[in-house]
């Protein structure tokens, strides 16, 4: 009698095995919040301080503005952003304050600028146009008062004592 050998009924793990454990889903970001340089941009144009902003009063021009949309480190977030814009040159820092260098100064004027004209073209172009002028006045010359020399008055004085 010669011993049979059985398979065991246990199954062994594989690869397909460990496959079929669920994935855990990944939570989809939910940042509704502008892009830190462009928050930090809004902060210092409304502060417009011309020696620069603290980083404390930019976090709370932002918070004030964004608070419900904000992580809860958004604070640690905003100083790594202001030293890489600084680094990027979109920045200057001044002792310890940012303020917008003079190449963003100048494209966010020019982007408002165009925004104004936009807007403007819009506003023109969806009412008719009504010609109304308005009538200037002419403008009457002032009369030139009388200039006094100074020699006038001492030839009074003289007389008078």
């Amino acid at each position: 009698m010669a011993k049979e050998k059985t398979e065991s009924p246990t199954v062994k793990k594989t690869s397909i095995a460990s496959k079929e454990k669920p994935k855990k889903l990944k939570k989809p970001k939910t940042t509704t919040h502008p892009p830190y340089f462009q928050m930090i941009k809004e902060a210092l144009m409304n502060l417009k301080e011309k020696n620069g902003s603290s980083p404390y009063a930019i976090a709370k021009q932002i918070e004030e503005k964004y608070k419900p949309v904000l992580p809860e480190n958004f604070r640690k977030t905003l100083s790594l952003q202001l030293k890489n814009s600084v680094a990027k040159g979109k920045l200057v820092k001044i002792r310890a304050s940012y303020k917008l260098s003079e190449t963003t100064t100048r494209t966010t004027r020019q982007q408002q600028q165009k925004k104004k004209m936009e807007t403007r073209s819009k506003k023109a172009a969806s009412k008719p146009e009504m010609v109304t002028k308005k009538k200037r006045r002419a403008k009457k010359p002032r009369q030139v008062k009388s200039i006094k020399s100074p020699g006038s008055k001492k030839v009074l004085r003289a007389s008078a004592s």
